[in-house]
């Protein structure tokens, strides 16, 4: 209903009455059931419009689509190799007892990304006859997953990839995991003695790690432990940008960034080295813009700066021999191909022929050797590798359908709520929501003065939901929607309640309001009839999403399907096209319904890492799958925390806890509080639970 640039909006030739009047009734007979499959109906619901409505054609290509069955299908491989049905991928991983919710990554789509990394800047280094090489890392913190790195290096052995280090532990994993000849150790990172010593020492080992000096301090320090060691470091310098970056992470560079020198800072490093007769360890300059970076004009212009200081150096003296561009490779969450925040308005080849051509430039004018090109691409490596998948537990909606005709007898406020929803119409529906909003007001504070009674203040309140219900199906028909009916849609939207912690496994949507793909992975062949926000199983207001990609804006709602009951299941009455009785947006009565899954996708980056014990919902269970000529194979099952595990985490002994338990329950048995029975049962629900998953289990 908004738009991301401004423009002047105008009203668009209404709908006739009777026109407008015939599309709502349709919708309100549809809202709340799964409508009949009509393949004969011109506009029967397709796969195409699945495609269309979630967005997965532009953030999910080469590796997500949908198939004929209307599953979500996964290309590990791309458009090179086969693909795997999602939804029968969940339910085979269920069968061996990996309960939901579940981190599926894809180490084939890890692989991928590092072969179309390279394969771009080889392109680029071609088409510029660039006269050297590039040699790309990963940053540890972006995902720092035993299983995850060790793969990642295996995948990066026939590029000379390398790790980037930002801590002491993320140092002392790639010390010990990165063993291929040639591939560059980037030291980023607060630095103190040991952890300088030990990259120093790398080089023994046969590594190349480079120290890069981010703290004017850190310049003494190296130079200390070269001399007491005996070992000559190659050091780099992160340079402070002035060249800005965009959206979130944009302070990262500029004068006020939290890491990196100054110009002025970095002329005094090169004075204190050449003192010391080190000059020619410094070898690599390093910048970083930001991550995420939308727009590839702040691509240019950074390393535009950035090699201008390159040639500056060597012209001092210093051994230049690498140029380091950071992170900041965007990744496209929305799929719209912009310069939104959650998007980016360049492809991977777009980035390296940037880089590449500025470099070279600036080399050839001042005919020095250009540097192998280092980047540090994390998010846009990570990100597409791993699918988050949780189930709908239950939903809860607003009163809907068609209201009782009311009596003569029925208070005033009623009866005036009643007339308002017989004449809404296309020509007044605006109006007629002042008026609903009012008489509801009306009855609210009538009833605080004792003049409308309880059963007469829930009719008042239904009968204004059911007013919003039918003006929302008219606004929908609307090329513009008034200002003060903007927010109707995300007042009228069920909640669908997800097992999931926010906090724990997308907590950058939390913190951040960042945007990740997310859609149901079935049933896309039926149109979603409902307009939903998701709720976690946290005890926190905050545990929701309620914003979702979209070409135009940021969606406040997520189109999903009716929950579907299970034969012989007590049905709902919603969709029943007769009044319904819950109060707004609590849960309902839930019937026992079919499994229906929903998936995160592109949340590969930085959110498993992250993620807290908010509420005590620990780690997820996830599995590795690889492509097999044959179908998939599992190479890694990774579960879950246990109960027992997450609160060993905030010190609780599990043996002391069912020790005071079992003391409880002696203490009732002797008071006659509870029967043997009763205490057994209690006991074994207790012991069994500290060896189960967080999450609820179907």
């Amino acid at each position: 209903m908004g738009a991301r640039s401004t423009a002047a909006k105008a009203n668009s030739d209404m709908e006739s009455v009777e026109s407008a009047e015939q599309a709502v009734k349709a919708k309100l007979q549809a809202t709340n059931g799964s409508k009949a499959n009509s393949s004969q109906s011109p506009n029967a619901w397709s796969i195409e419009k699945s495609e269309e409505l979630y967005r997965i054609t532009g953030w999910g290509e080469p590796y997500f689509s949908i198939n004929a069955a209307g599953h979500v299908t996964v290309s590990p491989e791309g458009d090179r190799g086969g693909s795997l049905d999602l939804f029968d991928l969940v339910n085979a991983l269920k069968q061996r007892n990996l309960g939901l919710p579940l981190l599926i990554r894809f180490s084939d789509i890890l692989q991928d990304r590092i072969e179309r990394l390279n394969a771009a800047f080889a392109k680029a280094i071609a088409r510029y006859n660039y006269p050297g090489v590039y040699r790309g890392v990963f940053p540890v913190k972006c995902n720092q997953q035993r299983h995850l790195v060790e793969a990642l290096v295996g995948f990066g052995k026939p590029h000379q990839f390398g790790l980037e280090a930002g801590s002491k532990p993320e140092l002392m994993i790639a010390l010990a995991t990165l063993k291929t000849p040639g591939a560059l150790l980037i030291c980023n990172g607060y630095k103190d003695r040991e952890y300088i010593e030990m990259a120093i020492l790398a080089q023994q080992l046969g590594q190349t790690p480079i120290i890069v000096l981010e703290q004017v301090e850190e310049v003494s320090l190296v130079i200390e432990a070269g001399r007491k060691l005996g070992i000559r470091p190659i050091l780099g310098v992160r340079a402070k940008l002035s060249s800005k970056g965009v959206g979130r992470w944009g302070t990262s560079a500029g004068d006020r960034a939290k890491f990196g020198l100054t110009v002025p800072e970095i002329l005094s490093t090169v004075e204190q080295l050449r003192a010391a007769n080190m000059l020619d360890s410094l070898q690599l300059l390093h910048y970083h813009i930001g991550s995420q970076i939308s727009s590839i004009a702040v691509v240019k212009t950074a390393i535009q700066e950035a090699s201008q200081i390159y040639v500056e150096l060597a012209k001092l003296g210093a051994a230049m021999k690498y140029l380091d561009v950071g992170g900041g490779l965007g990744v496209d969450y929305d799929g719209s191909k912009t310069n939104f925040y959650a998007s980016k308005n360049y492809n991977v080849q777009n980035y390296a022929n940037d880089v590449i051509a500025e470099v070279k430039e600036a080399c050839d004018e001042r005919k020095l050797p250009v540097p192998t090109l280092v980047s540090e691409s994390g998010r846009a490596i990570a990100s597409h590798q791993s699918v988050l998948v949780f189930d709908v537990l239950s939903t809860s909606e607003v009163p809907s359908g068609v209201p009782e005709p009311v009596q003569e007898t029925e208070h005033l406020i009623v009866r005036n709520l009643y007339e308002t929803y017989e004449s809404i119409t296309v020509e007044n529906y605006q109006e007629a929501y002042h008026d609903a909003t009012q008489f509801k007001e009306e009855a609210i504070s009538l009833f605080n003065f004792g003049y409308v009674s309880l059963p007469e203040r829930a009719r008042a309140e239904r009968l204004y939901w059911v007013c919003c219900e039918k003006i929302l199906a008219i606004a929908r028909q609307q090329e513009y929607v008034p200002d003060d009916l903007e927010d109707l849609e995300k007042i009228m939207a069920s909640i669908y309640y997800i097992n999931l912690s926010v906090f724990q496994s997308a907590p950058d949507s939390w913190a951040i309001d960042q945007l990740f793909p997310i859609m149901p992975i079935h049933r896309l062949d039926e149109e979603p009839t409902k307009r939903a926000t998701l709720a976690d199983l946290t005890c926190d207001s905050d545990g929701n999403i309620d914003q979702f990609i979209d070409l135009k804006d940021v969606k406040p709602v997520l189109e999903l399907h009716p929950l579907i009951a299970e034969k012989g299941s007590r049905e709902s009455a919603v969709g029943s096209g007769k009044e319904s009785y819950p109060t707004p947006h609590s849960p309902l009565p839930t019937p026992s319904h079919k499994p229906y899954y929903l998936a995160m996708f592109l949340g590969g980056a930085y959110q498993e890492i992250m993620g807290n014990l908010h509420n005590l919902f620990g780690d997820t269970n996830a599995v590795h799958i690889h492509l097999t000529p044959k179908g998939y194979e599992i190479e890694h099952v990774v579960k879950g925390d246990t109960m027992t595990e997450v609160l060993g985490y905030v010190q609780y002994d599990s043996e002391d806890l069912i020790e005071s338990i079992r003391q409880q329950t002696e203490l009732a048995l002797q008071e006659k509080r509870i029967t043997l029975q009763e205490s057994q049962l209690l006991l074994q629900n207790y012991e069994r639970s500290l060896s189960r998953y967080t999450y609820l289990s179907a």
